[in-house]
């Protein structure tokens, strides 16, 4: 069998080690739904040459502008930046963020051919203002490319996407913070375990969760993250989403019980990923990505445009190179131990219900709405000082010392438009715990059992579409709310009954049972297991109540 064929940029030897070439194969191109097998599989992956191949293939396939830079412009873009300096002491564009090149299996004068690749691209590129995944992509596409020219062209093809409902690479700093803070909600639903640690060790776990890009660009070894691109290629963004989640799954499975320092943290996970060879295979990381159970394309989308919203009110759209991670109010710095006041939950407490609320409302701090204590045990008083806020938190004590509560996505006044009628309302964002006698969240039951909702056939047949960021003509500009029941082909409502309020009770959860029931005097309650959430019963199923609270979320910048 002859010897694969590398180009003058790699290092044939570290190449050789790193990924083992079985020869040439064939492979005509199909449908996509059989490409998404071929890839996850990695049919192409043994296979130097078809690498490039398929490379070229599925990157020519990409709907761009008409006028792409090609071989002559590079040229003349290298003879004017470049000139006769060494390639290997170019500055890095601004717009990688002080990422260092990955040198994978390069040489040092394919190590300096990234760097030229990068600033050719800043010069035909001038929009890009943050894209610290770059040069982990340059530097992966020069490995299958003949020369310079093909690598940058296939560089500028990706960066050049112009199908509104496809997202491959981020390149401003809103669009990777929102990706960060999207990151971190879904980590929050579907990692809890890890995610419980992260809170446990790290002072900021959002600082912990800005590293998620690093770890499949740049971080994860040339073999692991060419067969993570090869499907990216093919799937889309929410690819990285799922490589990231297995890998934190993967680290928490290692490290947990043993010693982390709140210090370290962020390293320790790198390093974890430099060297997860000696944990998993590609081929495990992989199918633990995709046995995660994920929201759906749309839903992801729906979440990273409310997080794009929440950083542009609060003003957050570049970098700011005083402050790390802008004006963030991490959990520890939001619920402050020297201003925060509750007769139901002590201060850590309240960090831990913050660390579990969406990313875009922990950057807020919380602001107590109603107190029976101070405004009385009336729940119309309750409803009073909780319009216009959303969303809020319920806390509930009782008069056995057992505290629950609720997480509560929508404004209390939507309950008018019921004509004075119980009718529910909220979306799948909320969520009802208890934290005495023990700790215990439950989610959207839809969170953890997908499969009780499927596509209506004319969405699945349909293309993808760009989501509006308003809803027709709605003057108050809002998004289609993230995990809205009438996004979901549901069996029947009673997946879908978050909350509900009247003149005589207020009610959490439905469907076989309610979750929280509360009567109008805020005297009495009880709790039991609803098809809503699938929770147990949050404290005695029958209980007399001691206090109530409402809290809202304040912008630490309005205070």
């Amino acid at each position: 069998m002859d010897s694969p064929v590398y180009n003058c940029f790699v290092d044939r030897d570290k190449m050789d080690a790193a990924i083992q070439d079985l020869g040439p194969k064939e492979l005509s191109y199909t449908e996509l739904q059989e490409l998404k097998q071929l890839a996850r599989q990695g049919y192409w992956a043994q296979s130097h040459a078809l690498w490039g191949k398929v490379y070229q293939r599925l990157i020519r396939d990409i709907p761009c502008r008409t006028v792409m830079p090609d071989a002559s412009v590079y040229s003349d873009i290298v003879g004017k930046i470049v000139g006769k300096h060494s390639s290997s002491y170019l500055p890095l564009p601004e717009f990688v963020d002080n990422t260092q090149v990955p040198s994978y299996c390069l040489n040092a004068c394919g190590e300096g051919a990234v760097r030229k690749i990068l600033l050719c691209i800043a010069n035909q590129f001038p929009d890009i203002s943050f894209c610290p995944a770059l040069p982990a992509v340059v530097a992966l596409l020069l490995h299958y490319s003949t020369d310079e020219v093909e690598c940058f062209e296939k560089a500028c093809r990706i960066l050049a996407c112009n199908d509104p409902g496809r997202r491959l690479i981020d390149q401003s700093f809103l669009a990777f913070e929102s990706s960060c803070m999207t990151f971190g909600d879904l980590v929050n639903k579907y990692c809890q375990a890890a995610h419980k640690l992260m809170v446990a060790v790290s002072e900021d776990v959002l600082q912990v969760y800005a590293d998620w890009q690093r770890w499949p660009f740049g971080e994860l070894p040339l073999c692991y993250f060419a067969r993570v691109f090869d499907v990216f290629l093919v799937e889309g963004y929410k690819v990285l989403y799922r490589v990231a989640l297995a890998i934190l799954k993967f680290f928490h499975k290692v490290r947990a019980g043993q010693p982390l320092e709140s210090d370290s943290v962020k390293q320790d996970i790198c390093t974890f990923v430099k060297d997860i060879a000696k944990t998993v295979s590609p081929e495990k990381l992989l199918e633990k990505a995709f046995a995660i159970r994920l929201f759906s394309r749309k839903e992801i989308q729906l979440l990273q445009m409310a997080n794009e919203k929440a950083l542009k009110q609060k003003g957050i759209t570049v970098k700011q190179k005083s402050v790390s991670l802008s004006k963030r109010q991490f959990v520890h710095l939001a619920v402050h131990a020297e201003n925060f006041r509750s007769e139901i939950v002590s201060v850590r407490e309240m960090r831990d219900i913050w660390s579990w609320v969406p990313e875009r409302f922990a950057l807020c701090q919380p602001l107590l709405l109603f107190s029976s204590l101070q405004h009385g045990y009336s729940l119309a008083r309750f409803y009073f000082q909780c319009e216009g806020h959303e969303p809020t938190l319920l806390l509930i004590k009782t008069t056995q010392k057992e505290v629950c509560g609720a997480y509560l996505s929508t404004d209390w006044s939507e309950r008018n438009k019921f004509g004075g009628k119980l009718g529910f309302f909220g979306t799948g964002e909320c969520f009802v715990f208890r934290l005495q006698p023990e700790v215990q969240r439950y989610e959207w039951v839809v969170i953890k059992h997908p499969e009780l909702t499927k596509p209506p056939p004319l969405m699945a047949a349909e293309p993808t579409a760009p989501l509006s960021h308003s809803a027709s003509s709605d003057p108050a500009d809002r998004l289609s709310p993230f995990l809205a029941a009438r996004h979901f082909n549901l069996p029947s409502k009673t997946e879908s009954m978050f909350m509900a309020g009247g003149s005589d009770c207020l009610i959490v959860g439905g469907g076989g049972g309610q979750a929280l029931y509360i009567d109008g005097d805020l005297n009495r309650g009880r709790t039991s297991h609803c098809d809503t959430f699938n929770n147990q019963p949050l404290c005695s199923e029958n209980f007399l109540i001691a206090a109530v609270e409402a809290w809202g979320f304040q912008d630490p910048d309005t205070q």
